[in-house]
């Protein structure tokens, strides 16, 4: 690995590690401040975790482009914007760095480092809201670089997620490498091991669908279009 990609990858795990630290924190915290309010916990975990992405996109965005999820990045590859090798590493980073995330946020509130959850969440309903809440995700990312807005990514990102823990029935994890390292964690964020494959498989159905809409309602969609422009490309 050469040291340009050693510093993209890097950032791909520090960033996403802290969004999952972020996440899966916050819901901590959210158990124990408001411990009989579902909706305050849910309140309190998206508005920390929409508060997260925006700092850690406009953080990183200049280094990796603040992908900080697998079908995001696989998208910039669909596009042009990565190779099969950065992608590889990318998505290895992002897995590697989220499980260090959960790991971290466990310990920060005393809990044992892993913890698997027992946390059921399936059904149909689930899946078909997680394909839905990625397409939408990845469109959010399309149609601001398509239309030269990019300085704007880090708000539109944050604040469809926000959105999204809200009006989706999974509570919007929209990524799979969030979503693996929040097995790690058996609390308000967590998610039974048998549970992840299926929203993985959703994730990645939306992330699928997303890139044949983008294709056709972006036409002369730029390589590297995801989130915020690598430093070594030209900005969209």
């Amino acid at each position: 690995m050469n040291r340009e990609l050693a510093r993209k990858v890097t950032a791909e795990a520090f960033g996403t590690g802290l969004l999952v630290a972020a996440v899966v924190g916050s819901g901590i915290a959210a158990q124990r401040l408001s411990p009989n309010n579902t909706g305050l916990q849910l309140l309190e975990n998206s508005t920390a975790t929409a508060g997260a992405l925006v700092a850690l996109i406009l953080a990183f965005g200049s280094v990796s482009g603040a992908h900080f999820n697998p079908v995001v990045s696989l998208a910039d590859r669909y596009f042009g914007g990565l190779t099969n090798r950065e992608t590889g590493f990318y998505i290895a980073a992002q897995i590697i760095g989220g499980c260090l995330g959960a790991i971290a946020a466990n310990l920060m509130f005393g809990l044992d480092a892993i913890n698997i959850s027992d946390k059921v969440r399936s059904g149909g309903d689930l899946w078909f809201s997680e394909a839905l809440a990625t397409l939408g995700l990845l469109l959010v990312i399309f149609g601001v670089v398509r239309s030269g807005r990019v300085a704007l990514a880090p708000f539109a990102v944050a604040g469809y997620i926000a959105a999204a823990y809200w009006f989706t029935s999974s509570t919007s994890f929209a990524n799979p490498a969030v979503t693996i390292a929040r097995m790690l964690s058996n609390t308000f964020a967590g998610i039974k091991p048998s549970s992840v494959p299926a929203f993985v498989i959703a994730q990645l159905i939306g992330g699928a669908l997303a890139i044949g809409l983008a294709w056709f309602l972006y036409p002369d969609l730029p390589a590297d279009a995801v989130v915020v422009p690598h430093d070594d490309a030209e900005p969209a």
